[in-house]
């Protein structure tokens, strides 16, 4: 560890925190209803969107209205996904001639980026025409990730009213996330990665020889315009297959930190969002707060175990880092701080190998999965997502002191917890529950590339990338196989919709109570003491529930190599 790398980090977590109270005044503004400098131009289009698909932006829709309307947003989204993957070898801008994807691979993919974990068991290079990747992929990307979005102000609103029955309309804010927030950024941040290198064309592949004399294929496409959209909307999925380690998806220094700075945005922008909305902006820096504890402790773990590098080199008196899996151009230092990012959004994009990382620096990213990806997490997705455990932290302490517990004024009873226990639930289920089974079927187990603990760390990293709609993976498994299609598209779809539906009742039923004014026994929610046991309940939950699969995986394969075993 070096000083330049912590400068590095501190840099990061400088601009994000600069960054939250202007972009949660934005978007506020936007949600609300409100005036922007954008105003001018887009307020005709979106009203002329809203008359095209004859929706009245007056008119509020109940929980369960608002679901429906989004599910049948993700139905479409899949069937026509879906539909394009599988009739893309007739379809035009497709240079490549790439033909037909099959249909258990079109269905991972289709509900891969249906549910903004882009899981990628495919090379896009070599498998999706230009067409599929701007018509399928990309348009998708704007539609998972305006949906996190939209879900997350549904949630808001029900602790922000009272006495209502509506939640707000989902067509509404899915338009304008989409008009507002997403589209003009993405143009502006698409032109500066064109400016730094990224190519953004339907041209045809160029073919060209080596100094050595080998023939090489270089890939071209419109790469600018899905990387904008993949990193601001935490999708992904990448161009290439190598992802944000590909020179093409992220050629510099500049790039790459300003692809870690746009994860982050909008995710930390909607805690000042919430506070915003419940009248009481210490309520967002409270839940900002407790994500940035989990994130700079992953940091600082992720960090120290690849600057110290493997014990195998140690005892051969080598040291200097593990730099196995990693760019030269990035490095240790920003190597260790993208992964730790990506997962800890449900982005997904990488920038190295994280099958190469240590034992350790691999397990972290593990864990910010496994927690839910509820530090600052997908846009949207990873709100709601801590606003699940901030209920079951809420409950825990009325149980401490024998009291109803309250959070802004709303009683929290026996609905809202059962709801938040359910969608908690059923992210251990598929994680734990599919990667149990991959490794003792043959189609699971002939997957993996490595044998012993780490083959193991591989298939659950997967099923825990999968269920936690991240879309990042340990390279070492061949996951292009039915079995590995078809059960990593389940762990997608009830890790997003298992979530979703629940954190909507929970609005709905949140909105519907009156506000209690707070009173001498009210626990405090926006000082360290509330921080404080958030952390512990959400370390606590995961500790217990996934520790037994940790210890069978990176953390035996770490003692082994302190002990010198290899498999």
């Amino acid at each position: 560890m070096t000083l330049n790398g912590w400068i590095q980090i501190a840099l990061y977590c400088a601009i994000v925190l600069a960054l939250v109270k202007p972009v949660g005044a934005y978007m506020t503004r936007v949600f609300d209803g409100g005036r922007t400098w954008l105003s001018p131009v887009l307020r005709p289009v979106e009203g002329a969107l809203y008359r095209l698909a004859g929706v009245d932006e007056r008119q509020e829709q109940t929980w369960f209205g608002y679901t429906v309307a989004m599910l049948a947003v993700n139905l479409a989204g899949f069937l026509l996904l879906y539909g394009l993957q599988r009739v893309q070898g007739m379809l035009p801008y497709n240079p490549a001639g790439m033909t037909a994807t099959t249909p258990d691979l079109s269905f991972n993919t289709a509900i891969s980026f249906v549910t903004n974990t882009n899981w990628q068991a495919y090379a896009g290079e070599t498998t999706m025409s230009y067409l599929v990747q701007m018509a399928g992929l990309t348009v998708q990307n704007f539609l998972s990730a305006a949906t996190g979005v939209a879900l997350a102000l549904a949630l808001i609103r029900g602790f922000a009213r009272a006495s209502t029955r509506t939640v707000g309309n989902f067509w509404v804010d899915l338009v304008r996330c989409i008009l507002y927030v997403l589209l003009p950024v993405c143009i502006l941040y698409a032109l500066f990665l064109v400016w730094q290198g990224v190519p953004q064309n339907l041209s045809a592949y160029v073919d060209a020889t080596t100094l050595e004399g080998a023939h090489q294929t270089i890939a071209q496409g419109p790469v600018a315009s899905q990387e904008a959209i993949k990193m601001l909307g935490t999708n992904g999925g990448g161009f290439f297959n190598a992802n944000s380690a590909h020179p093409y998806e992220n050629p510099t220094a500049l790039t790459n930190f300003i692809q870690m700075i746009s994860i982050f945005v909008i995710g930390a922008g909607l805690t000042n969002v919430f506070g915003r909305m419940v009248g009481d902006e210490r309520q967002g820096w409270a839940i900002l707060a407790a994500m940035g504890v989990l994130f700079l402790a992953g940091v600082v773990v992720t960090y120290w175990a690849e600057a110290q590098g493997t014990p195998m080199l140690h005892a051969l008196g080598l040291h200097g880092g593990n730099m196995e899996g990693k760019e030269v151009r990035f490095g240790i230092v920003a190597s260790a701080l993208f992964a730790v990012i990506t997962t800890a959004a449900s982005c997904g994009a990488v920038n190295a190998m994280h099958d190469s990382f240590t034992a350790l620096g691999g397990m972290i990213p593990i864990i910010n999965m496994e927690l839910g990806e509820v530090i600052v997490g997908g846009v949207g997705a990873g709100l709601y997502g801590m606003m699940i455990f901030v209920i079951v932290t809420i409950f825990v302490a009325g149980l401490m002191v024998g009291r109803t517990p309250e959070y802004l004024g709303k009683k929290i009873e026996a609905k809202e917890v059962k709801m938040a226990m359910l969608a908690m639930l059923c992210l251990p289920l598929m994680m734990l529950g599919l990667a149990a089974i991959a490794t003792v079927i043959p189609q699971g187990t002939g997957a993996v590339a490595n044998a012993g603990p780490h083959g193991f760390s591989e298939i659950l990293y997967a099923y825990t990338s999968a269920a936690a709609n991240n879309g990042s993976a340990f390279g070492g498994l061949s996951a292009n196989s039915p079995w590995y299609n078809l059960s990593l598209g389940l762990g997608m779809f009830v890790g997003r919709f298992f979530v979703i539906i629940p954190a909507l009742a929970i609005a709905g039923s949140l909105a519907a109570k009156k506000k209690l004014a707070p009173s001498a026994g009210t626990f405090p929610t926006h000082g360290g003491l509330f921080v404080g046991l958030l952390v512990g309940v959400i370390l606590i939950v995961g500790g217990l529930t996934f520790f037994p699969a940790l210890a069978l995986g990176p953390i035996v394969e770490h003692l082994a190599a302190v002990a010198g075993q290899t498999f």
